[in-house]
């Protein structure tokens, strides 16, 4: 891959997960902040995976249709700032409430839209995603760490300063993003809809939502929960960046891992991995050892797991319906998985406690281990495996 297209993407990928980086671990405690409920919490957070349902589908449509993407990426970008800066006047949840919404409806969009701008241009460049990605997990530590010890000097309210300058910075940055040819493929004959309804398809979405699932009751839950026993902001936010940083050790190795596994082998693993880290999480909340033990399966739940599961959806969606695919990818992983484990979190932490909400997250990797291993049959690697994963 062109060293300079490189540099480009990783530095729009080290933003934006610098932007989730800050977001992620706090805005949970800045919505505890202004005295909203664990149940608002969660689905004031869970409008961006609602969000993530529809509104990538949309982009995703019309990036496809115009054989465009970057004009689209600038768009969500732009809009997403916008629509945060009303945060600034907003009090009180139905007011969090509609700024939320109209800042996830564009910000849900971007990250999708870059996927497939970077696997278009992986297609015709023999570059590495992985090595790409990487940037974006090393954005989401190095932002999580510096909000731990800035909330904790300067309170709370600094987060919403911080993610101000850091949607200006990713707006500025989609100028520099180069378009892309879009390769033909083999399935580009068919309509998007025949790509979904095949079962490999669609035991590859259901398995990935319910990973995802678990992860929504993470994102959204995990700082507060870590709070209400004891532990400092300094303390979540390195807890945060051991497991990105075994994420990106695991981004690294994907080259290799991938040459020695099957594709659903990887999936296999990295959901049996949840199953235990979830639990954990959930008995194991007195015991920083065993919290830091937990956050290192994030290498495997979230790192392992989303690279082979791109790799699967590159496989049924590429050429005309690359952009579509990931987005429908992200709708239904992310939108609806992440809704249900950000509304139902939010309510069984309310009733039943942090520590048997994260035990019964793990029932969903354990429901998703199930589905990949006897609904998802991948015949081949892809032929493009070599380019993408070297």
């Amino acid at each position: 891959m062109h060293i300079k297209l490189h540099r480009q993407l990783s530095r729009f990928y080290f933003t934006y997960y610098f932007f989730v980086g800050a977001f992620v671990p706090y805005w949970g405690l800045y919505l505890q902040s202004e005295k909203f409920s664990p149940a608002d919490i969660g689905i004031l957070m869970s409008l961006f995976q609602i969000s993530r349902i529809f509104a990538p589908n949309f982009w995703g449509w019309l990036a496809d249709h115009t054989a465009k993407r970057v004009v689209w990426i600038k768009l969500t970008a732009l809009l997403g700032l916008l629509g945060f800066v009303a945060v600034f006047w907003a009090h009180g949840f139905w007011a969090i409430f509609f700024v939320m919404a109209a800042l996830s409806l564009f910000t849900s969009s971007t990250l999708p839209l870059s996927e497939s701008l970077t696997l278009a241009h992986l297609a015709t460049t023999n570059g590495h995603y992985s090595r790409i990605r990487l940037w974006g997990s090393l954005g989401f530590i190095v932002a999580s760490v510096i909000l731990g010890f800035v909330t904790e000097a300067y309170g709370i309210q600094a987060l919403l300063w911080f993610l101000l300058a850091v949607q200006i910075i990713l707006f500025g940055l989609t100028f520099k993003l180069p378009e892309a040819k879009i390769a033909p493929h083999d399935h580009d004959e068919f309509s998007i809809w025949q790509v979904v309804k095949q079962p490999n398809v669609i035991a590859l979405l259901v398995g990935c939502a319910l990973m995802v699932t678990a992860h929504g009751v993470l994102y959204n839950f995990y700082s507060i929960y870590l709070s209400q026993h004891g532990y400092s902001k300094s303390v979540i936010g390195l807890l945060w960046s051991v497991g990105v940083v075994c994420e990106i050790g695991i981004f690294m190795l994907m080259p290799k891992i991938m040459a020695r596994f099957s594709l659903k082998a990887i999936l296999l693993i990295s959901l049996t991995l949840a199953v235990l880290r979830f639990g954990m999480i959930g008995v194991a909340i007195d015991s920083l050892v065993l919290l830091i033990i937990a956050q290192t399966l994030h290498a495997a739940t979230f790192g392992s797991f989303h690279a082979a599961s791109i790799e699967v959806v590159t496989q049924f969606f590429n050429g005309r319906h690359q952009a579509k695919g990931q987005a429908i990818y992200n709708s239904v992983a992310y939108g609806v998985g992440g809704t249900i484990g950000g509304v139902a979190g939010g309510y069984a932490l309310q009733y039943l406690g942090g520590q048997q909400t994260f035990i019964l997250a793990a029932i969903f990797p354990l429901m998703g281990l199930l589905v990949i291993a006897f609904g998802l049959k991948l015949m081949h690697k892809p032929q493009n495996t070599q380019g993408m994963f070297r």
